[in-house]
């Protein structure tokens, strides 16, 4: 009988049965994954677990209203519940301290985290990172309004990768599928409804808040990125005292996937591995 790889364990974290995996042996490492249709950690970061476990745990959660976490009809989803989330799977799973690295949403919520409680941040990785304010790109926009199909997944696989070797049908009818199992849509659906300025908005911390974060982080992103603009992360660079930036040419917003083995250099080395 074949198992499904993104169901790894579960606990409860703030009152939600979570969905994580959790890898190797070392220093925690967080990863949050982003926001698109049908996303899960492991389709996120399926090709980061293995290398970062190698000198790292590897802890990374279906966040709330994601993947296989439990989901109910009447969750409200917030940054501030989000938080409470990683939270919660910090203490559920007794760690104190962890390096945090997010991807696009999960950036967002990374820097929400280490606001809200710097001291059980390590270092931080920003990928694409939503968490300031930016016009909404149609990308975005795109892929916060996905319905159902398996043309409308291959058109959002298309903004999100630059080299379209990557994006081929069974990928698409992968994504496809994942994103009308039950309950993943109707979440979905009902996290980033139009206009949906506001919910980039929404996820936008304080400046003077992340000026003032002592975090060394390293901020990542894809040149040709149609979902979140480099300029994103050039204000996160002029914003965060110890950051730096690396930026790949010919790259989309998958930068974990369409850079994987040099992304995971990048992280290892900062993170100090």
């Amino acid at each position: 009988m074949q198992t499904n790889p993104e169901i790894g364990r579960r606990i409860v974290a703030n009152g939600i049965e979570t969905n994580y995996h959790d890898v190797g042996e070392g220093h925690p490492v967080l990863l949050i994954h982003g926001s698109g249709p049908g996303v899960t950690a492991y389709a996120n970061w399926r090709l980061t677990m293995p290398v970062l476990a190698k000198n790292f745990r590897v802890i990374a959660p279906d966040m709330a209203g994601f993947g296989e976490t439990e989901r109910h009809a009447d969750d409200r989803h917030s940054m501030e519940n989000w938080v409470l989330h990683a939270l919660g799977l910090l203490d559920a799973l007794g760690i104190e301290r962890a390096h945090v690295v997010g991807n696009s949403f999960g950036g967002a919520l990374a820097l929400a985290l280490a606001i809200r409680a710097p001291e059980r941040v390590g270092k931080l990785v920003l990928m694409g990172s939503v968490g300031t304010h930016f016009g909404i790109t149609e990308g975005l926009d795109a892929v916060w309004g996905y319905s159902p199909s398996l043309d409308n997944m291959r058109a959002i696989l298309d903004i999100f990768a630059f080299d379209r070797n990557l994006v081929n049908d069974d990928l698409a009818r992968l994504r496809y599928e994942a994103s009308i199992r039950p309950g993943y849509q109707e979440s979905f659906s009902s996290m980033f409804p139009a206009p949906r300025q506001r919910w980039v908005d929404a996820m936008a911390s304080d400046e003077a808040a992340i000026r003032a974060l002592p975090h060394e982080t390293l901020i990542v992103h894809g040149r040709e990125d149609k979902v979140i603009p480099l300029a994103a992360s050039l204000a996160l660079l002029e914003l965060i005292p110890k950051a730096q930036l690396h930026v790949f040419g010919q790259c989309g917003h998958w930068t974990q996937i369409e850079q994987a083995e040099r992304f995971n250099g990048l992280v290892t080395e900062h993170l100090g591995g």
